[in-house]
């Protein structure tokens, strides 16, 4: 079912009728399903800037702070269940840029349509929604 690679159309949160994208019109993206349960999603703005330094050691405090707040990553292993009468995944994090993300669950309901996924998820006021195509 969503095994294999999928390509990030584009990413929106709702809060209060109101829709952002919390990393602009073309976000960049790929999520990963392998057979064997296993899981890794990324994220970046589209238009993140190289370091000054060719380095991020030797980058500046602002640059880093920068490059943190424009790419979102986490991995680990998977599984669909149903609940409420739909199909949901289950992603149980082993590894994210976010360190309070690992040991988390991160439920997302599946809507699968052909090439076409979308993955959503209610987070207290906010409604999260990400688009993705084979």
């Amino acid at each position: 079912m969503l095994n294999g690679t999928w390509h990030l159309v584009g990413w929106e949160i709702e809060v209060e009728g109101r829709v952002t994208q919390p990393f602009g019109p073309n976000p960049t993206g790929l999520i990963h399903y392998t057979e064997d349960g296993g899981m890794s999603a990324c994220i970046a703005r589209a238009d993140r800037p190289r370091w000054s330094t060719g380095n991020p050691r030797n980058a500046p405090e602002g640059e880093r702070l920068a490059a943190f707040e424009s790419y979102f990553h986490y991995a680990g292993t998977w599984r669909i269940e149903e609940r409420a009468g739909r199909s949901v995944v289950v992603h149980s994090v082993t590894h994210s840029l976010n360190p309070d993300f690992v040991g988390s669950q991160q439920v997302r309901n599946v809507d699968l349509d052909g090439d076409n996924l979308t993955l959503s998820a209610q987070e207290g006021p906010r409604f999260h929604r990400l688009r993705w195509r084979r």
